[in-house]
């Protein structure tokens, strides 16, 4: 079930190993002796193998943005780490390793054929980005909870699915169960599931999986609704806009203002409050109006004309003038502090932004500019030694 350390030291990825596999799985020759001059490129490689390299922990791959496939099979990795980069990949290759848990995949978004064949895992989960899985071979391994199938329903493009070897395989159900919580697989164990198994697999679940299905369509619909939610968020986003088309700026700055829930007792503060909609003209009109009622209600209570209640706290804000307008006037401030502070968030990172597509441009035009030169000397090498060539054989 797990891979024995060999008599070799245990390794580790580092640069030279990463160095050494990528000229040795690169191009050759001419091809090679150019690519090693111009110096290697590891955002460029598609493919990169590093099995039977008896490593222990994963690392140093964050520069291998374009690729799409990893072997690290048949060495002695405990625990799955260091893929956060590798957002491109499709194709990974863990198997007889001593992995003993699912983990460090959410990035992983394109996968679509993963291998953790022969290590030590007892549990399927931790893998709810991987919706693109077509392929997954998890055989030789402890699964021994056959319900823990079920997770596997949410990867709609599974096809093919390896469990030969955990202890789950002894049950006499297995193969019935398996058919009939993913009904769209289509090979297990590396065997065509037949039609007969289907039907067996229907006939026996088909209450169980007609409920499951009923609960699973409402959690899809929320889910359905909270990505639409979270799509919207991310539109304004982008434009540095968030949470500026709903109450939350109104409400944040109310959060921390000590003075308005006193001042909201007023009478006609409430029907104030909302027609309260925008930022700072309209929080310098409410300022206005706010005051208004103050002044207003401090002469009512001054002539024992005031018939609302109000609480304590709030009747001590008209002991004077000075008092009601000093209460009003912090209220604005603290209004007025998070407008300004949410203007000047929005200048920043529109600034940010601007700067950084700048320094793109100036930086992709470095880039190319560097590559042409060298391309030009490489073909001035190329010529010269062809013309030294032509000389040394008319000699």
């Amino acid at each position: 079930m797990s891979r024995l350390y060999d008599t070799a030291e245990p390794s580790l990825v580092d640069e030279e190993l990463l160095q050494k596999a990528v000229e040795e799985q690169g191009p050759q020759d001419q091809a090679g002796q150019i690519a090693k001059e111009e110096g290697i490129q590891y955002d460029e490689v598609c493919q990169l193998r590093l099995d039977y390299k008896n490593i222990l922990k994963i690392d140093h791959l964050w520069q291998f943005t374009s690729l799409t496939k990893l072997q690290l099979d048949n060495n002695i990795i405990e625990k799955i780490e260091g893929l956060g980069c590798l957002t491109n990949l499709k194709w990974l290759d863990l198997s007889f390793n001593n992995i003993e848990e699912i983990e460090g995949l959410d990035s992983l978004v394109k996968l679509e054929d993963f291998s953790l064949y022969n290590n030590r895992i007892s549990v399927i989960e931790n893998m709810d980005t991987l919706l693109n899985l077509h392929v997954l071979s998890i055989g030789n391994n402890f699964l021994a909870q056959l319900e823990n199938v079920i997770y596997l329903r949410k990867f709609k493009n599974l096809r093919t699915l390896n469990l030969a070897g955990n202890p789950i395989c002894k049950e006499d159900r297995y193969k019935i169960f398996v058919a009939a919580y993913l009904p769209e697989l289509v090979y297990l164990d590396f065997r065509l599931l037949d039609e007969q198994t289907r039907e067996q697999a229907f006939g026996k679940y088909q209450y169980a999986i007609k409920e499951m299905r009923h609960n699973e369509a409402q959690e899809r619909r929320a889910m359905d609704a909270r990505q639409e939610q979270e799509d919207e968020l991310q539109l304004h986003r982008d434009a540095f806009v968030e949470l500026l088309n709903g109450p939350y700026l109104f409400d944040s700055m109310y959060a921390d203002d000590a003075e308005a829930a006193k001042l909201a007792y007023l009478p006609g503060v409430s029907l104030l409050l909302e027609t309260f909609a925008q930022c700072r003209d309209l929080e310098n009109h409410h300022h206005e109006k706010l005051l208004e009622i103050a002044v207003a209600t401090l002469e009512r209570v001054a002539k024992n004309e005031l018939e609302e209640d109000m609480p304590d706290d709030v009747r001590m804000l008209f002991v004077d003038k000075d008092t009601v307008i000093n209460a009003v006037s912090a209220s604005h401030d603290t209004h007025l502090l998070k407008i300004d502070n949410r203007e000047d968030e929005l200048m920043m990172r529109c600034n940010s932004w601007m700067s950084a597509l700048m320094k793109s441009v100036q930086d992709e035009e470095v880039k190319r500019n560097r590559k042409h030169i060298s391309e030009i000397h490489n073909y001035i090498d190329y010529v010269r030694d062809h013309l030294d060539e032509m000389q040394h054989e008319h000699h």
